[in-house]
């Protein structure tokens, strides 16, 4: 087996999860039905709103349940641009950190370009982490007025910085402006309650937690107006149609319970794992640089599953691929087009120049994860890494090749 360092991604199905979702999946019954296989299946779901709900710190009518991170996105970000806008036509700015997750800065452009908004990127400093100061200036002398939403993830994909969501929300609040924070990447790895944040809205996704993929939710609080960005048949709160994946939900649920039980203790493991690896990199690799804050100096402001390193004057995806033939799953967390690897917008938006951002390795631990696994990835770091830095970066594309570009 590989060993997989790339949970940030997706994570196995915990045991828990897939416990309740083969005692489920086998039985019939649409939860919109009202004979007998119908109330069982909505039973389940109920049931499983109830169980997020308490994981994550609402209430359970405030959980919308959709079919994952970015469906819960798009249904904040357009779904409170439209309500905002449509009831103060003058609202139509959007204030958005400019390293959100592709689900929420897709949506925002096309919000530009279709629908009139005007997107606000808010900067970052050189850890990734959002400027108050910058949010501060757009809301001060009559800028509120014209804002429709401010929406900021809770912490990075790729770089694990954890964003200061309640200043943000403080901030927010005395202008009455409705906060959206994508908590995909938070949710199960840190604390995370959506009632103590005072946020609008924030999406959250299964298949990062231990759940399956094709199953999320948006915590809408339950004063927040929100225009549907599809129509049928209205199944969550009349604001999400289609029918709901009963199985799936209830293996959400599992998956949700598991992880919040037991937070504290994997927070500590993992984070423990994490280190080894930041120490490891370090050691091999001395001109590698760590990205995102270091949680030596202030561990809760770093997810504790990540480690995210650049390499200087190596391809990230040949090392990559390099990694993948030792045996070690990882990501370059950046975008590639028709084999031409593209530089991450989070990390040149944090200040670094392209050939540095191309340079690019995410290594993400979870609930699987073990010092077997870091043993293994540190033995094969240092021969991928000189043969990675071998192959350079010669006309911005990588020579290394594999079954898959062969």
């Amino acid at each position: 087996m590989p060993v997989y360092l790339d949970h940030a991604a997706t994570t196995p199905i915990s045991a828990p999860a897939l416990a309740a979702l083969t005692s489920v999946i086998t039985r019939s019954g649409n939860p919109s039905s009202l004979h007998g296989s119908g109330r069982r299946a909505r039973a389940t779901v109920e049931a499983a709103r109830e169980t997020v709900a308490l994981a994550a710190g609402a209430h359970p009518t405030e959980v919308i349940f959709t079919s994952g991170g970015t469906e819960a996105d798009n249904l904040a970000v357009k779904g409170l641009f439209w309500a905002r806008r449509d009831a103060e036509p003058g609202r139509t700015r959007i204030l958005v950190s400019s390293v959100e997750h592709a689900a929420v800065q897709d949506t925002v452009e096309w919000l530009e370009k279709h629908e009139g908004a005007e997107a606000v990127w808010l900067p970052v400093d050189e850890h990734g982490t959002v400027s108050l100061d910058a949010l501060k200036k757009e809301l001060d002398d009559g800028g509120a007025n014209t804002v429709a939403l401010v929406t900021c993830m809770w912490a990075n994909n790729e770089v694990g910085t954890v964003q200061p969501i309640a200043e943000i929300v403080a901030l927010v609040e005395p202008y009455g402006i409705p906060v959206h924070s994508d908590a995909v990447q938070a949710f199960g790895s840190i604390p995370v309650n959506f009632k103590e944040s005072g946020l609008a809205a924030m999406s959250i996704s299964a298949h990062k937690i231990g759940g399956t993929v094709g199953v999320g939710a948006l915590l809408l609080g339950r004063a927040v107006k929100l225009t549907p960005v599809q129509h049928g048949g209205g199944q969550e709160r009349t604001v999400r149609s289609g029918t709901l994946d009963t199985a799936g939900l209830a293996a959400f649920a599992a998956a949700a319970t598991d992880v919040t039980q037991n937070l504290a203790t994997e927070n500590l493991r993992i984070a423990g794992l994490r280190d080894a690896i930041i120490a490891a990199v370090r050691h091999a690799v001395p001109e590698a640089v760590l990205r995102g804050v270091d949680p030596a100096e202030y561990p809760e402001k770093r997810l504790p599953g990540n480690a995210h390193f650049t390499f200087p004057g190596c391809e990230g995806d040949s090392l990559l691929f390099l990694l993948d033939m030792a045996g070690v799953e990882s990501s370059t967390g950046s975008a590639c087009t028709a084999g031409v690897p593209r530089p991450s917008h989070v990390l040149l938006a944090m200040g670094l120049d392209e050939d540095t951002a191309r340079g690019a390795q995410r290594f993400s631990l979870g609930h699987t994860s073990s010092l077997a696994d870091v043993e293994a990835f540190v033995a094969a770091l240092p021969q991928a890494h000189a043969r990675a830095k071998l192959a350079g970066m010669a006309a911005h594309q990588s020579s290394i090749q594999t079954a898959s570009t062969q």
